[in-house]
């Protein structure tokens, strides 16, 4: 059973950043997507990036400011969140698939295998 485990979330001001990293025990490429859930609100597709690593994806609400990467040497996928905002504050969760996830499928939960526990994000103002 592969396991996720995301890192670096944590407290920053508004206009700040932070870089989530999300690392897979299992030794092998994976389709790699960030989802976000605040409290009292629903889960949200933040990015994605393809199995092989040439396509990625956004989110409306993130676009031009979050930069998503892989290293596939390590098995890691990475979220450089820039110019941060109060309403970015969230739970951020990533997930992993090995094998290709179909286009029209890139911003489902389900169509991932694997899901990480989360990292708390919180932007003051």
């Amino acid at each position: 059973q592969v396991q996720l485990v995301e890192s670096g979330g944590g407290l920053v001001q508004a206009g700040g950043s932070l870089r989530l990293s999300c690392a897979a025990s299992g030794g092998n490429k994976y389709a790699w997507a960030w989802f976000r859930q605040a409290p009292g609100k629903e889960r949200e597709f933040v990015s994605a990036i393809r199995l092989s690593g040439g396509t990625t994806y956004y989110g409306d609400s993130v676009k031009g400011r979050f930069i998503v990467s892989t290293d596939n040497a390590k098995n890691t996928v990475y979220l450089q969140m820039n110019f941060l905002k109060p309403e970015d504050t969230a739970i951020y969760y990533c997930a992993a698939r090995g094998s290709s996830v179909i286009v029209s499928a890139t911003r489902n939960w389900e169509a991932y295998t694997y899901h990480g526990q989360g990292t708390q994000v919180t932007v003051s103002s």
